[in-house]
């Protein structure tokens, strides 16, 4: 195997990394898994040292010390001046002849789409949306916090659900179910006692998170509050998307809609059914999935994209992850390319 036909796949998460090198025909030649790729609370130079070390592994693998092309899709590239930065500093490290670094985003829009086109949005512990065309034309947003004007994430609604419950138990905010589920997850009686063990760090704050799923629960058990809520985040989905659509000349043609991230990849009846009802009557030829790919391999494909692999190396990559599932759709089997 020669460096000239091969690929760099990176898709590094805040949690985790995935690397895979492929061969000239979609073949993964080597693979590896690391730590999480966080920029902000180590520095650039300290995350990249991290992310070397899955690299090597992969590389070794693979019997390579370099590759034609490396395809980075990295957690905390929000902004293109990231991107920019990321993208020198990641070629500095030679693991390539050429480098593009993206937001963690694209990795799952291509992991859902048969060509690079379409737009996706992504639902985790944060939010966020991207979109692309095959001619290189995006559309995206900066996604770093309320500052940018996001709305939504695991994070966002657990934080909301509690600010709900709160108010409800000391008589400042309507009635709801959620002032008793959110403290009964953590086998507690009361929203006083759950705010105090999240202030007083009896509870970790990072196990906010675990009331997410509680929230639609209750939503799905009749409260209007909680049901509330995950209808404003559908809204804010279909928001996004549309948006994305009609930046791209999209809003009008037969288009997918990927969505990604534990939030929706969860598929709740509510939130689902009204993201389809909404995009319906927004984006009439859109057609919705839910991508269940790992994102490394829409970093694998946008690589390929790159170098200009023919169609077959595509298709067997995107076969050697099958096991992993694939996107599966909701409203409409509908595929391009």
């Amino acid at each position: 195997m020669t460096p000239s036909v091969s690929v760099l796949a990176v898709d590094a998460g805040n949690s985790k990394t995935d690397v895979a090198v492929i061969g000239p025909d979609g073949s993964v030649i080597g693979a590896a898994r690391g730590g999480g790729f966080q920029p902000p609370a180590v520095g650039v130079r300290a995350a990249l040292d991290g992310l070397a070390e899955p690299v090597e592994r992969a590389l070794g693998q693979a019997g390579i010390r370099a590759v034609t092309h490396v395809s980075a899709c990295l957690a905390n590239a929000d902004l293109p001046v990231e991107e920019e930065e990321l993208t020198a500093a990641v070629h500095a490290r030679g693991w390539g002849g050429t480098t593009v670094v993206r937001n963690d985003t694209f990795a799952i829009l291509r992991a859902g789409v048969d060509e690079p086109r379409g737009v996706a949005v992504v639902c985790g512990a944060g939010i966020n949306c991207v979109g692309m065309l095959p001619d290189g034309r995006t559309a995206r947003f900066p996604a770093i916090g309320r500052i940018s004007g996001d709305w939504g994430g695991g994070a966002g609604l657990a934080e909301e659900a509690l600010w709900f419950a709160a108010r409800a138990e000391d008589g400042r905010g309507e009635a709801t179910e959620l002032a008793r589920t959110l403290p009964a997850h953590f086998g507690l009686e009361s929203m006083y006692a759950l705010i105090e063990a999240l202030h007083l760090g009896r509870i970790a704050g990072a196990r906010r998170h675990e009331l997410t799923p509680v929230l639609f629960a209750t939503g799905a058990a009749g409260d209007p509050v909680a049901r509330a809520l995950v209808d404003r985040l559908a809204d804010e989905v279909v928001a996004l998307s549309t948006v994305a659509l009609g930046r791209l000349g999209l809003l009008d043609e037969e288009v997918p809609v990927v969505l990604g991230g534990s939030v929706l990849a969860a598929r709740h009846p509510q939130l689902s059914d009204r993201i389809d009802e909404l995009l319906a009557a927004r984006a009439p030829k859109a057609a919705v999935s839910v991508v269940t790919s790992p994102p490394v391999l829409g970093a694998a494909l946008l690589g390929l994209d790159h170098v200009g692999a023919p169609a077959r190396a595509r298709a067997r990559l995107r076969e050697g992850y099958a096991q992993w599932g694939g996107s599966r759709s909701r409203r409409q089997d509908h595929t391009h390319g």
